[in-house]
């Protein structure tokens, strides 16, 4: 089986793991039971050896189109043959109870819509990143698929065979309005697998499964232009919350390619203080206000019992708070498209990032403006942590970009240490907390003056990477996103048009869209010419939008950005991190940065079109 592009993927999940299943009908990418668990099938990184599950028509020609069931996380893969056509709903259940065994099925179910297909399934599993090897078993109920430590099942309502790859196939025609349900299963104990459920318990459960996500999804309070895009970014935000801690993952996979051909590739299932607090903001803005606080309840039931006050934070943790993912390589997969290495674990767990202090500090500002009271207990740990950053902002670090050959003070990092401070000021004004109100205003000063004098370039009129640096870098269009100058002072509107030079004139944007920093010469160490960064058009859109006010003909053009970003998206509404120069999803995918900054930038535009 080849490779299918990252983009001819849906998604479907449970707040605890997901599962990527692409337009032929194959799961290829699955762990279980979490998102950071090794996977169960992962043929996205290595189409031989690391297992898949596939059901799809006996024939050639067929055509594919794939889609959500209204409002939901439910997906739905339509064949269409000269014989007939079939639909494979693919989910997992969701709003049961915490200790469901619900939680670790994934459910397929293929129906007959017209005229009569030949069916084939395809089920073979590849434990442990394709480590383990497995013994299988034919049962009446389907299959099981046992390794150490390891037991799946598949519940079948036809009869499957063994194949000579450790998995199960079977063939079988599917006449119109007839369906078959099976389910897949995470299953330790040594029973023979349940029989699959009947058609009138796969509906009820298909049913449930609607109207727990459609009930979500009536929260949101957006009801601008772009809907069905905003509402598509946060239902795929919301599959990549861990319900039973509050933890939100940067994205479900690990090792799709910045770069085709490697070795860019790194493993993003995993909660980074950064991408967490910008989704708290992103769900906030529409009216989700469940998952912030599920996220300051993460930081306060698991994040704090694994680091010390005295300590720099983590900048990034496992779903469990924990900070502990050493990173290695499986060398015995080739990656995506022979993309190698392939990762798990992520070594920025020992970099200092000095960024995420504001990041983390205007999400806990806004979740005490918005959604619930910050404890006393809770302050006491803001307020060491802020006098720790006093103490130490004037260190280089590694940056958001989590540049692995230098240190630098990154204009970025020196910005979001001023947000933090003056969110710990206006919080503490705000609910009367005690305080060390002069050292924070004088360090939170101080900040904002260095950036003014050493961050900004004359030469270059616009902010620039780091100190002395003369390269842009499209992580500054948040200045006035974060209030930390207006999107009209002058400093700040000759950045942006500086930043909408083609990279060749010094700027960069090609064809609309944001590279993170110059695409040459690489300042991060590794070779090859990464995409643009969609994250980073959405930022410059909204700085665009706020700047409309000195420049109406920027909203315009931000409006034109926006609506051609829209194009870049897949057949479903989601995105991976970046875009190739061929208009191919890259990175890790679906990817939280992208989605928040397209709720963002999709409100603040639509205010700005009805304002004028």
């Amino acid at each position: 089986m080849s490779y299918l592009p990252i983009e001819d993927h849906g998604i479907i999940g449970n707040m605890r793991t997901v599962a990527l299943v692409g337009t032929n009908g194959s799961i290829d990418w699955y762990c279980s039971p979490h998102f950071d668990s090794p996977s169960v099938f992962g043929s996205i990184l290595d189409d031989h050896k690391g297992g898949h599950f596939q059901i799809a028509p006996v024939a050639e020609r067929v055509r594919q189109k794939q889609f959500y069931w209204p409002a939901t996380n439910i997906l739905v893969t339509r064949f269409l043959h000269q014989d007939g056509i079939v639909e494979l709903e693919d989910f997992m259940p969701v709003g049961l109870p915490a200790d469901s065994n619900g939680y670790h099925c994934l459910y397929r179910r293929i129906r007959g819509v017209r005229g009569t297909v030949r069916i084939s399934l395809v089920c073979q599993p590849a434990f442990d990143y394709g480590q383990k090897s497995h013994e299988t078993r034919i049962s009446e109920n389907g299959a099981s698929f046992t390794a150490p430590g390891v037991r799946f099942s598949l519940c079948s309502t036809i009869p499957v065979q063994r194949d000579s790859n450790g998995g199960v196939t079977s063939e079988f025609v599917l006449e119109e309005g007839k369906s078959h349900f099976f389910v897949f299963r995470n299953d330790r104990t040594d029973m023979p697998p349940p029989s699959a459920p009947t058609e009138q318990e796969a509906e009820e459960l298909f049913q449930s499964t609607v109207k727990f996500w459609q009930g979500w999804l009536a929260r949101c309070t957006y009801g601008g232009r772009w809907r069905e895009r905003v509402e598509r970014s946060a239902l795929a935000l919301k599959l990549l919350t861990f319900e039973p801690t509050g933890a939100i993952v940067a994205a479900p996979t690990t090792s799709l390619p910045e770069v085709i051909g490697g070795p860019r590739n790194w493993d993003y299932r995993f909660s980074w203080l950064r991408d967490s607090a910008f989704t708290v903001y992103a769900f906030l803005r529409i009216g989700f206000t469940e998952e912030a606080a599920g996220f300051v309840r993460w930081l306060d039931d698991y994040v704090s019992k694994h680091v010390r006050g005295e300590e720099k934070l983590p900048t990034v943790l496992t779903i469990y708070g924990e900070p502990n993912l050493p990173e290695k390589t499986l060398d015995h997969w080739e990656g995506y498209k022979k993309s190698g290495p392939v990762r798990i674990g992520n070594a920025a767990i020992s970099q200092y990032q000095g960024d995420i202090y504001g990041e983390l500090m205007d999400s806990l500002y806004l979740y005490n403006k918005y959604v619930g009271p910050i404890s006393y207990d809770f302050w006491t740990r803001i307020r060491r942590r802020l006098n720790w950053l006093c103490e130490n902002w004037q260190n280089p670090d590694e940056g958001i970009w989590e540049m692995r050959n230098r240190e630098e003070h990154f204009v970025y990092s020196k910005l979001m240490d001023w947000v933090a401070l003056d969110r710990g000021i206006r919080l503490s004004d705000k609910r009367s907390f005690p305080a060390e109100h002069a050292r924070w205003i004088t360090e939170r000063d101080r900040i904002y003056e260095e950036v003014m004098t050493r961050g900004w370039n004359e030469k270059r009129q616009a902010f620039t990477q780091y100190y002395g640096s003369d390269d842009l870098d499209a992580s500054l269009l948040i200045m006035p996103l974060v209030f930390f100058m207006a999107p009209v002072d002058p400093r700040m509107m000759s950045t942006i048009k500086s930043i909408l030079q083609d990279p060749r004139d010094g700027g960069l944007v090609r064809d609309g869209l944001v590279y993170r920093y110059p695409p040459e010469p690489r300042i991060d160490g590794l070779p090859g010419e990464e995409g643009t960064f969609n994250m980073c058009t959405f930022w410059l859109v909204e700085a665009m939008t706020r700047a409309g006010q000195a420049n109406p003909e920027w909203v315009d053009e931000a409006r034109l950005l926006f609506e051609r970003m829209l194009g870049y998206a897949n057949h479903l509404g989601l995105y991976a991190e970046q875009t190739s120069a061929q208009g191919e999803a890259l990175g890790n995918f679906p990817q939280a940065f992208t989605h928040l900054a397209l709720i963002s930038a999709a409100f603040n535009l639509n205010r700005a079109l009805s304002e004028k």
